[in-house]
């Protein structure tokens, strides 16, 4: 059995230290500090966000060519099209960075085979 804190500075500081490695194995399971979380958030604004411009353009082309409601259709059709690009690229990006921290994981062999 370790021998107790001589004062109670000396135990504070083992708990200190103790807890710190607690956080930082916890931190190591959830993926750092929320990085994952918000990249998340920032695709689905890019999503909602690239749909909402695409609808307002369309209103606009409405507004100043009385084309209603054939640019508001097709502005939401382009906005989009338009954000699922640009996230499809975000995620491949996040992909490839993720694909680079994390360690290769190897393949499993099964022996047996189903007839």
């Amino acid at each position: 059995m370790p021998n107790p804190p001589d004062t109670r500075d000396e135990a504070l500081e083992s708990f200190e230290r103790k807890l710190d490695a607690i956080e930082a194995k916890q931190n190591r399971k959830i993926g750092g500090s929320g990085q994952a979380l918000n990249q998340g958030y920032q695709l689905v604004a890019e999503l909602i966000g690239g749909v909402l411009a695409g609808i307002g353009l369309g209103w606009l082309f409405d507004r100043f060519a009385h084309t209603s409601p054939w640019g508001l259709i097709g502005g939401l059709l382009i906005g989009a099209g338009v954000s699922s690009y640009t996230a499809v690229l975000a995620a491949g990006r996040m992909s490839d960075e993720a694909s680079k921290d994390a360690p290769p994981v190897a393949a499993t062999f099964d022996d047996d085979e189903d007839e």
